[in-house]
């Protein structure tokens, strides 16, 4: 018989795997709901031409892209930006503003496999549409930030570096010449991942002089919001770039109202490397600096909704990654622990199954993880499946047992047992466990 390997880049997720994975998403879902965020769920497949369309035929090569049986060139999606724009498009005199919407699901990039990223990966992204306010950059920032939390996270186990593209964009346009601003941007925002000399260049050849290229960084290392006006400064007459000056502070100010501003930092350096970020910008970093990549980012596209046939239409959003974020909480010890949690194993011994079958009825009424013996097994062999499932209680339904109108319940931890009147049982109690009958 044949055997197939799994394909690279993607993962198999057993139950222990799964056990965690399914934590951090309903941590992550359950805090955005808290914040109103509604849950949507999207195609897996779209036209290949949303992405094409923007960034030209030769990301089909990072796509997972094919002809489909009618023709058409399709895609699975690599990301969720260009479908919820799609999808608020078509509905936008339909929807109350602002629209908050929040969603978990896999997507897909043929790119090199490295840890924490996959070819196959799990996001959950929140967004918000129709508001312009620097209250609503915070809003994400604050649920990103508190899902953190609530995961174990500490302010000592990450931070947000919060820009702005327009800061920059403005900057770049202050310099003589004709510089590229959309590459100048790409290259500061890979100034982490290459040494200075490739940075410069990177510059160079998006239109600055060395000199200009230095003085430019020089300006990104401002890193407290008092000092932005040296920015201003520097190119005074620039009402951009003071307009986007006082919009990041305004976001800061914001996010520091809304709890969160000890996990803002200002980093002119993050910069978001997808060109239809406009407004603020920030990324999730490990703050002891031993994840050297980002774990997720997110900020502005105002202009994507009327790129997709829509009003023009402010927009925010965030999209933790769930691989990435994995790396964090293992680094700071949080993460969900993976072991398999079973409240009671239902234990038959000999012609017993309609008691044994209404007990574990009555316990899974009751909101419980219950199992019983589908393998005509011997009493061992359910005892040692019950510890193998992390069984807290065992109920044993005997033959014996039943002769006497009891059952008995076994505490796995301590191994102690005890009795119970078989028609009390589970009784009034909500959740029985041996001390409630011992």
């Amino acid at each position: 018989m044949p055997t197939y390997d799994r394909l690279k880049g993607f993962r198999d997720f057993y139950p222990p795997e799964m056990a965690v994975r399914r934590e951090v998403t309903d941590t992550l879902e359950s805090v955005a709901r808290g914040y109103g965020f509604r849950e949507i769920d999207t195609p897996r497949l779209e036209p290949a031409e949303m992405w094409t369309d923007k960034s030209g035929d030769d990301i089909v090569d990072e796509l997972y892209a094919f002809e489909d049986h009618g023709g058409r060139h399709v895609t699975l999606a690599p990301e969720l930006t260009p479908t919820v724009a799609r999808m608020y498009a078509a509905k936008a005199q339909e929807l109350s503003k602002p629209v908050k919407w929040v969603s978990t699901r896999p997507f897909w990039r043929y790119e090199a496999v490295q840890q924490g990223r996959f070819r196959e990966f799990y996001q959950t992204n929140v967004d918000v549409f129709g508001s312009a306010e620097p209250e609503a950059d915070a809003e994400v920032l604050a649920t990103a930030a508190d899902a953190l939390t609530e995961l174990g996270l500490s302010a000592d186990d990450f931070e947000f570096r919060v820009s702005h593209r327009d800061i920059l964009g403005s900057l770049l346009c202050s310099f003589d010449g004709d510089v590229d601003v959309r590459a100048a941007i790409r290259a500061v925002d890979k100034s982490e991942k290459v040494d200075e000399a490739e940075y410069l260049d990177l510059l160079n050849d998006a239109g600055l002089g060395f000199d200009e290229a230095r003085e430019f960084d020089d300006l990104l290392g401002v890193d407290d919001p008092a000092d932005l006006d040296e920015l201003t400064d520097f190119a005074p007459g620039s009402e951009g770039l003071a307009d986007a000056v006082d919009n990041l502070r305004a976001v800061l100010a914001a996010a520091d109202d809304l709890g969160v501003g000890e996990h803002c930092d200002l980093s002119l350096r993050t910069a978001r490397g997808l060109d239809y970020y406009t407004g603020a910008v920030f990324e999730c970093f490990d703050a002891t600096g031993e994840i050297g990549r980002s774990v997720f980012g997110g900020g502005r596209y105002d202009d994507l909704i009327e790129e997709f046939g829509g009003q023009p239409t402010p927009a925010v959003g965030v999209a933790p990654g769930h691989a990435p974020l994995g790396l964090l909480l293992e680094r700071a010890g949080v993460a969900p622990d993976a072991a398999i949690e079973t409240d009671y194993y239902v234990l038959q011994v000999g012609d017993t199954r309609a008691t044994a079958a209404r007990i574990a009825r009555d316990l899974r009424s009751r909101g419980h993880v219950v199992e019983s013996d589908v393998s005509d097994r011997s009493f061992g062999a359910q005892l040692n499946y019950a510890d193998s499932i992390n069984a807290e209680t065992v109920v044993i339904v005997g033959e014996q047992d039943l002769a006497n109108d009891e059952v008995t319940l076994k505490d796995m931890a301590s191994g102690d047992q005890t009795t119970a009147p078989v028609d009390e049982f589970p009784g009034g109690v909500d959740r029985p466990t041996f001390d409630d009958f011992g």
